[in-house]
C-alpha cells in the first residue's frame, strides 16, 4: 500500500466519515490532460475503485479567459480511454451562487475586504517569507461599504482588474497565503462557457476548491505537494462556516510526476502548440495523453507505468527509460513482428527463376505460431537495407558481401552475394546474389545456420508507408531546471520523416494497430493514416 491508502484504511477502521470514501478529480479546464494529471487521475480514480467508494470529475472553472469546452471535450475523452468511470461530472461553476453567498457571509462577518490596489501593490505589501506585510489602506473600510462594492463588482459597475474581494485574516503569519488572500476578482472580458454573462466576479481556487469539495461531500481531498503550504488555508476557510466535530474534507498531499526530457508545465505546452513549435495538443512528442495514445501508448501500459513509479511524500524526477521501457514489455508480446526497409536498395536474385512468385508463409511473433502467420510475396528482386551490404566487407560485418559469406533472408532463403551497381555519384543502386533453393525456412534443408538474418520486402507488391521516427522533445534532462529559455532546448532531432517499403501484408492496418518493424522498434499507425496512404509513428525503439 501507499502511505495515502494507509491513511484511508485507518479512516476506515475508526469509523471517520461514517465509513464513507468519497474523491475527486479536479481539472482545470484550460489545457489538455498530461501523464502527470493521470498520477493524479490513477490516485483519485483508484483509492475510490479499491475501496468501494466514489470519485467525480469536477472541472476547476473559475477563470473563463483561459477556458474552453474543446478542453472539457478532451478531459473527458481521455480519462475514459484510460479506463476510469466518475459518479458524476461537476463543475465549481455548479457552486457560483454558494461560494457568491457565503463570500457575502464572509463580508458581514468583518472577514473579508474590498481592495482598490494594483495587483503589483498587493504583492509588494503582502511583504516576505522572513518579513512581514503590510496593512492594505482599505482593509478597515466598514461591512457595509464592502458589501456595496461587492455587489457592484458581481453587477458589471466595476472595471475589470480595479477591485478584488480579499480575505481580512494575518498580515504577518508566517504561511504568506494567509496574508490576506485574494476571495474574488472580476473578470468581464470573457463570457463563462457555461454560464455566459450572468457572473462578472469569479472565485480564485484557494477559496472555491475546498468549499466545492465540502458542498460535494469530499472526504479524501487529493493533491499534489505544492498544495501542502495551501493546506492550512483550505481549512480555515471551512472552519469559518462548518461547525466544530461536522463533516468537514481533509486535503493530502504526495509527490508529482516529473519525467526527463519534457516538460509538465501546460502554459509551457499552449506556447509549443500556439507558436507551431509542435503539430498539436496531440503531438507524439507531447506528453499529454492524447499525444502518448497517438504515438501508440497503451491505457494499460501507462497504468502499469504509474503503478510503478508509486507515490510518495518526497519530489524527484522518473527517467523516460522507464516509461519506454513500460510499453516495450507491454508489446514485445502482443505486436506482431513484419519487415519494413527504411532506406530500401534492390536486390536482385540472379538465379532465381525469372517470373517465378512464391509466397513465404511467416509467423507473427518467432515461436509462437499460434499467435498466428502472414503470407509475404517472393521474387527475383526484393528490397533490403542498404546497410545490410557492404561491397567491401571488413572482417566482422557479417551481412551481405561479395565475400562467400552466406546470409539468410528472414524465414526464407540463404543468399550470397556477388556483385553491385552504382550511380555516377558512387552510390551503391543494385545488389546482386545467388540463392540456395534448397535452404528456404521450414523445409529439411532450411536448418543451415549463418552468422546473420536480414530483413527484406518483395519489389513487386511492397507499398510505400511515410515512417515518423519520433525522439524525445527537449535535448537536456531536465529543461525546467535549466536557465535558457524552453524553448531553445527543444531537440532538433525529435522528428525524422522517411518513406519505407513495408509488406504487403499491411494493406489493411487500423488505426492504433501496433507492430515491430523487425530491427527498428515498435510502432502504431497514426490516426491520419489511410489506405493510400501509410503512416506509422515509432512508438520506441526495440531496447533502452
Amino acid at each position: 500500500m501507499n502511505f495515502i491508502e494507509e491513511i484511508v484504511e485507518k479512516d476506515l477502521q475508526e469509523g471517520k466519515n461514517d465509513g464513507r470514501i468519497q474523491t475527486r478529480f479536479p481539472p482545470e479546464p484550460n489545457g489538455y490532460l498530461h501523464i502527470g494529471h493521470v498520477k493524479a487521475i490513477c490516485m483519485d480514480f483508484g483509492i475510490a475503485e479499491k475501496y468501494g467508494g466514489v470519485c467525480n470529475l469536477r472541472f476547476d472553472d473559475t477563470n473563463p479567459a483561459k477556458e474552453d469546452t474543446e478542453y472539457v471535450d478532451s478531459i473527458t475523452g481521455d480519462i475514459a480511454w484510460l479506463g476510469f468511470k466518475w459518479g458524476h461530472i461537476y463543475y465549481a461553476s455548479d457552486y457560483f451562487q454558494k461560494l457568491y453567498d457565503l463570500a457575502l457571509q464572509f463580508i458581514r462577518e468583518g472577514k473579508a475586504y474590498v481592495d482598490e490596489q494594483t495587483a503589483e501593490q498587493i504583492a509588494e505589501q503582502k511583504g516576505t517569507p522572513t518579513e512581514p506585510g503590510r496593512p492594505s489602506p482599505y482593509r478597515d473600510r466598514p461591512i457595509e461599504e464592502n458589501l456595496r462594492l461587492f455587489e457592484a463588482m458581481q453587477a458589471g459597475e466595476i472595471e475589470e482588474g480595479k477591485m478584488v474581494l480579499r480575505a481580512k485574516i494575518d498580515m504577518a503569519n508566517p504561511n504568506m497565503h494567509f496574508r490576506d488572500p485574494i476571495m474574488y476578482r472580476i473578470i468581464t472580458s470573457y463570457p463563462h462557457h457555461r454560464t455566459g454573462r450572468k457572473w462578472n466576479v469569479y472565485p480564485m481556487y484557494d477559496f472555491a476548491h475546498g468549499q466545492s469539495d465540502y458542498f460535494e461531500g469530499v472526504t479524501h481531498s487529493i493533491c499534489t505537494l505544492e498544495f501542502v503550504v495551501h493546506r492550512p488555508l483550505y481549512d480555515y476557510f471551512i472552519d469559518q462556516f462548518v461547525p466544530q466535530g461536522e463533516y468537514r474534507p481533509h486535503q493530502y498531499e504526495f509527490n508529482r510526476l516529473n519525467i526527463t526530457y519534457t516538460v509538465m508545465s501546460k502554459r509551457k505546452m499552449l506556447q509549443l502548440v500556439k507558436e507551431g513549435l509542435v503539430a498539436g495538443w496531440d503531438d507524439p512528442r507531447m506528453p499529454t495523453v492524447c499525444g502518448l495514445r497517438r504515438r501508440g501508448y497503451t491505457a494499460e501500459a501507462i497504468r502499469a507505468f504509474i503503478d510503478k513509479i508509486g507515490y510518495t511524500k518526497v519530489e524527484g524526477m522518473i527517467d523516460v527509460g522507464l516509461l519506454e521501457h513500460t510499453i516495450r514489455e507491454q508489446l514485445k508480446e502482443k505486436a506482431p513482428r513484419v519487415c519494413a526497409i527504411l532506406d530500401p536498395v534492390r536486390l536482385v536474385i540472379e538465379n532465381y527463376p525469372d517470373g517465378q512468385k512464391e509466397t513465404i508463409t511467416a509467423e507473427n511473433i518467432d515461436g509462437k505460431a499460434e499467435l498466428g502467420t502472414r503470407p509475404m510475396p517472393f521474387s527475383k528482386e526484393l528490397w533490403i537495407e542498404r546497410h545490410d551490404f557492404q561491397e567491401e566487407g571488413s572482417k566482422d560485418f557479417y551481412r551481405l558481401s561479395p565475400n562467400g559469406r552466406e546470409v539468410r533472408l528472414k524465414s526464407a532463403y540463404i543468399i550470397q552475394a556477388t556483385r553491385c551497381d552504382k550511380d555516377a555519384d558512387g552510390r551503391i543502386t543494385t545488389v546482386y546474389a545467388n540463392y540456395d533453393p534448397l535452404s528456404k525456412s521450414g523445409t529439411e534443408g532450411g536448418n543451415r545456420k549463418t552468422k546473420a538474418t536480414i530483413n527484406w520486402v518483395d519489389c513487386n507488391t511492397a507499398l510505400d508507408a511515410e515512417l515518423r521516427l519520433y525522439d524525445r522533445l527537449f535535448s537536456v534532462e531536465d529543461p525546467s531546471a535549466d536557465p535558457r529559455d524552453f524553448r531553445e532546448l527543444l531537440n532538433p532531432d525529435s522528428l525524422h520523416v522517411v518513406t519505407a517499403k513495408v509488406e504487403s501484408a499491411l494493406a489493411n492496418v487500423k488505426k492504433q494497430d501496433h507492430f515491430q518493424f523487425l530491427k527498428q522498434g515498435y510502432f502504431v499507425v497514426d490516426d491520419d493514416s489511410t489506405p493510400e496512404h501509410l503512416i506509422f509513428n515509432r512508438t520506441t525503439s526495440l531496447k533502452g
